[in-house]
């Protein structure tokens, strides 16, 4: 982001140069005038090198970042800052470049009369449909502060719902890492160094200790970007395909229906539904509305699909508990609790309940699944190891009891 040099007025008439980071003479000159009360020549500063732009294009605004936006930002306006005052004093303190780069063109777009919710709306990488229209709610209801608070509270669910599943994965995927290293380490280091022993002594090796051999050769050759390639090419394939309509709906299909992993995927999706659903409600957004917004938010397709019945339900003035239900898709416990609040006519609070529920029950789950993946693991590494042991003392067992 370019700098620029600004001859600055204080309030006792005191004339200083100012440095201002800014993408225009015209946003320092704005971003100014709330600090100083006469704002005189601005210029350019001299060459420099400047990687803010490549670290904003590098960056991406993560669910905190928005966490802590939203949180900062709804005590500020609470407190009566001005709208401009308070994005200004946010963006100097935002670590993420992508974020603070967003927020600047905000704050000169809400300067020159534009709403916060449309500013908002041009900045799609940082600020979702999902926070642009609950923005808009509250711009329409006059409770932007609370609003921001509960932007804040349900950005917070969902980043604490996330790196529940990332820690307690990671223990796995490490201990996974690592089992592969050692074997390709053992069978590519140490299994050609037995097999010159193997070759002077003469004897006929076992089909396994050949076999490992032939596997040592192939990692220690070209060949080895053969399977490489073809997982390479897979992975990718199957990227390209889930970006198709049909193959997106296949595979998470799949997702939800795969052994151990589908019952987690299932519960946090519908638990993501129910926070954003009644959080969207109690934002004073309207049903259907909300209802569009968690189709593209849920993150599977067919539960998105369900989402969708419902609003063609609700749109013909049916119910959207009967729609979920005719879905088979939504546990039946989410079901006839969102069927009890339509009823009572607490369907957001209901829906936060729901959430509650079913945000312990993958807590609960992701616990269960560590447990039993933890020791499928050192069984994995138990056996990769014993694999190649056993394959390099089969011959010495064979030529002992020669010598016998």
């Amino acid at each position: 982001m370019p700098t620029y040099i600004a001859q600055v007025k204080d309030s006792k008439g005191k004339i200083s140069k100012q440095k201002i980071q800014a993408m225009s003479p015209e946003q320092a000159r704005a971003m100014l005038r709330q600090q100083y009360p006469a704002i005189g020549k601005i210029s350019k500063a001299g060459i420099e090198i400047n990687l803010g732009g490549l670290d904003s294009m590098m960056s991406s605004v993560k669910v905190k970042d928005k966490a802590v936006f939203s949180r900062q930002f709804s005590v500020m306006i609470n407190a009566g800052v001005a709208i401009v005052r308070c994005l200004g004093v946010l963006s100097d303190q935002a670590s993420n470049p992508k974020l603070k780069k967003a927020l600047l063109a905000i704050s000169t777009e809400v300067q020159q009369g534009i709403s916060l919710s449309e500013a908002l709306a041009k900045h799609p990488d940082c600020f979702d449909q999902l926070y642009v229209s609950m923005v808009e709610a509250g711009e329409t209801g006059g409770v932007l502060d609370e609003v921001l608070n509960r932007l804040a509270q349900l950005l917070e669910d969902m980043a604490r719902l996330q790196n529940q599943i990332k820690s307690a994965m990671a223990y796995p995927v490490t201990v996974g890492i690592l089992a592969v290293l050692v074997f390709f380490g053992m069978t590519i280091f140490l299994i050609p160094v037995f097999a010159k022993i193997f070759a002077d002594l003469g004897t006929e090796l076992p089909a396994l200790t050949q076999f490992m051999l032939f596997l040592s050769g192939i990692m220690r050759s070209w060949k080895i970007l053969i399977p490489i390639v073809g997982i390479s090419g897979f992975v990718f394939g199957i990227k390209q395909y889930y970006k198709t309509p049909i193959g997106r709906l296949q595979i998470d299909k799949f997702l939800l229906k795969m052994p151990l992993f589908g019952d987690l995927n299932e519960k946090s999706a519908v638990a993501r539904f129910c926070r954003v659903f009644g959080t969207l409600m109690r934002s004073g957004v309207p049903i259907l509305t909300s209802l569009e917004i968690v189709c593209n938010t849920v993150g599977n397709k067919v539960i998105a699909n369900a989402i969708d019945g419902a609003k063609s339900e609700i749109q013909q003035g049916g119910m959207m508990s009967l729609a979920l239900q005719n879905a088979n898709v939504f546990p039946q416990l989410a079901i006839q609790m969102i069927s009890i609040g339509e009823e009572t006519g607490e369907l957001d609070a209901m829906m936060m309940k729901v959430a509650d529920f079913y945000e312990d029950e993958v807590e609960q789950a992701v616990k269960a699944l560590t447990s039993i993946i933890e020791p499928l693991m050192m069984v994995m590494i138990a056996g990769l190891v014993g694999v190649i042991l056993l394959s390099m003392y089969l011959p010495m067992f064979k030529i002992f009891d020669k010598l016998g």
